[in-house]
């Protein structure tokens, strides 16, 4: 059974949909790196992101192997920079 998610983009990630978040289904049992790896798969050039990545589910930083359930909230953090 499908499991429904929302993504959060930010920074590269937000400027490679050119949107600021993504609903998404996904297999029962995915995790967190499971929604990168899909967004590097439909956006290569975030490849580069793939290691500096940090991660939120429901308002809480979380490992990329972190299940996750219908209704979560992800959120995919790059590395930002500015002043």
């Amino acid at each position: 059974m499908p499991i429904a998610v929302t993504v959060k983009l930010f920074a590269a990630y937000q400027d490679a949909y050119g949107q600021p978040e993504l609903a998404l289904e996904l297999s029962e049992g995915a995790t967190v790196a499971d929604v990168r790896d899909r967004l590097l798969t439909e956006h290569p050039e975030l490849e580069k992101w793939r290691d500096l990545t940090r991660f939120g589910v429901n308002f809480q930083f979380v490992d990329a192997d972190m299940p996750l359930k219908s209704g979560d909230e992800v959120v995919m953090i790059p590395p930002v920079s500015g002043g």
